[in-house]
């Protein structure tokens, strides 16, 4: 055994631990070989040890369904397991030996005793699980930005695709079709119109442009009216009538409107002056296209810059709550509607802004509704209902979806670091854990009920920071 305490003399741990307690913790422990793929500890069996690994290499990891995931790999010079002022009760991962390893394990039952009489060993030991808290913080943290940042990327990509696609497609047309502008002018001016002509035409065009909201028409409304205009238009020798029909219509074109032009221009001249409002019109529909595309990229941006915060500090400030729902709403708008996932929005809009750190609330909300979301795709459709409502000093916010339940086996699991029933690559098991821990930083508290066909989360924030939600 005095080649384990030269062996131990080594850990950086344990530098300044006077040999005599290094002797007792020796005396006081097991040493074991183990073969590559042995067990050390499983997931979930009362935690022991503390453990000092004297050679080799050995892997930890979590279950996550059928697969498994690796949390880390420890080598010669680390210890795990249990530790001195420790609140762990059952180990969190499980352990396993990769090639040949020698551990030392300390029986546990002498905790108490260290704590007692070796003040150095006990100080070496709690410095560790300081450390332990630390890593494991920041590991979280981080795994908790790149799971937020891959959500977001993912909505992203599917939420800009269509209008960035329209927005290529429709300046090309528009390129395309200013071309043949020209053309169209020419014939219009060759037929010598008269100034009060040409204001004539300019004027019903404005007054048509001007009406910004316009009837929605069904299949068959539509359809029905573009007859009527090909027709008029047919009858009176106007070329391409049918093209002229249909973007008409678009612009809510009626006969009368068709009328009001006769009675500025000679009949001669109809087709003229019909193919090249048609043009004009081309032309305003494209760059209102164009425009919707671009307005609809600009609000992804916005939502975006909102929902990450990048614009303000890591400080709390005054923050709307239905506007953070909503952002992160529109991060997640592909998945909701590749779900087939109805959205049933109830706001009480008189609520007062909430002082919060604003990015972190965000992230509460996707977690929550991305869960959600994923429940109910065993459905191919489901319902997601979310309300706000004043609860004394508090903001209340529920979220409801119409998914299979969790089942009571594993509620009291989901707020548990690395808990996951999905598949690796699907989640992380951080998603619940991280929006609990939020909304326990802003002194709120989450709960959840859950049977088939409803399962509500409830997220209770208060108003003012100072106060504790019950």
């Amino acid at each position: 055994m005095a080649q384990s305490i030269e062996i131990l003399q080594q850990f950086d741990a344990l530098a300044a631990v006077p040999y005599e307690q290094l002797q007792w913790l020796e005396n006081n422990s097991k040493v074991t070989d183990y073969t590559a793929g042995e067990f050390i500890t499983y997931e979930n069996d009362k935690i022991d040890g503390p453990h000092f690994i004297l050679e080799g290499h050995i892997n930890l990891f979590i279950k996550q369904g059928n697969e498994n995931r690796e949390i880390g790999v420890l080598s010669k010079g680390n210890i795990f397991g249990y530790l001195p002022y420790s609140r762990s009760i059952n180990a969190g991962v499980n352990s396993q030996a990769i090639g040949e390893v020698r551990i030392m394990s300390f029986n546990t039952d002498e905790i108490r005793t260290m704590i007692r009489n070796h003040f150095e060993l006990t100080q070496a030991l709690v410095h560790i699980m300081n450390n332990r808290v630390r890593e494991f913080t920041a590991f979280q943290q981080q795994n908790d930005k790149m799971a937020a940042l891959g959500k977001m990327a993912a909505g992203l990509a599917h939420e800009i695709n269509n209008p960035a696609a329209a927005l290529v497609s429709d300046s090309l047309s528009l390129r395309k079709h200013l071309r043949v502008q020209p053309e169209a002018f020419k014939e219009l001016t060759s037929l010598h119109l008269e100034a009060s002509q040409v204001d004539g035409i300019s004027g019903e065009l404005l007054k048509i442009l001007a009406i910004t909201e316009r009837p929605v028409l069904n299949l068959r409304e539509k359809s029905k009216r573009e007859e009527q205009i090909a027709d008029w238009l047919e009858e009176k020798n106007v070329l391409n009538a049918e093209e002229i029909s249909e973007t008409f219509v678009d612009f809510n074109f009626t006969t009368e409107n068709l009328q009001n032009f006769q009675k500025i221009v000679p009949e001669h001249a109809l087709s003229a002056v019909f193919n090249w409002l048609l043009n004009m019109l081309v032309t305003e529909k494209l760059i209102q296209d164009i425009q919707v595309s671009s307005v609809r990229i600009a609000e992804l941006i916005k939502s975006i810059k909102i929902y990450t915060h990048m614009d303000r500090g890591s400080e709390k400030m005054a923050s709307n709550i239905h506007d953070s729902i909503r952002n992160t709403l529109s991060i997640l708008g592909y998945k909701i509607r590749k779900g087939n996932i109805e959205v049933d929005e109830r706001y009480d809009e008189t609520l007062p802004s909430v002082m919060a750190y604003t990015g972190q609330l965000n992230q509460v909300w996707t977690n929550i509704i991305d869960n959600a979301v994923d429940s109910m795709e065993i459905n191919k459709k489901g319902r997601l209902t979310i309300t706000t409502e004043k609860d004394r000093e508090f903001v209340k916010v529920t979220i409801t979806d119409d998914g299979p339940g969790i089942p009571e086996s594993i509620r009291t699991k989901i707020f548990d670091a690395f808990f996951t029933t999905k598949a690796i690559g699907k989640g992380t098991g951080m998603g619940l854990e991280t929006a609990r821990r939020i909304v326990l930083k802003h002194k709120g508290s989450v709960k959840v009920e859950s049977v088939p066909g409803a399962t509500t989360f409830t997220i209770c924030i208060p108003f003012n920071s100072a106060l504790n939600c019950q």
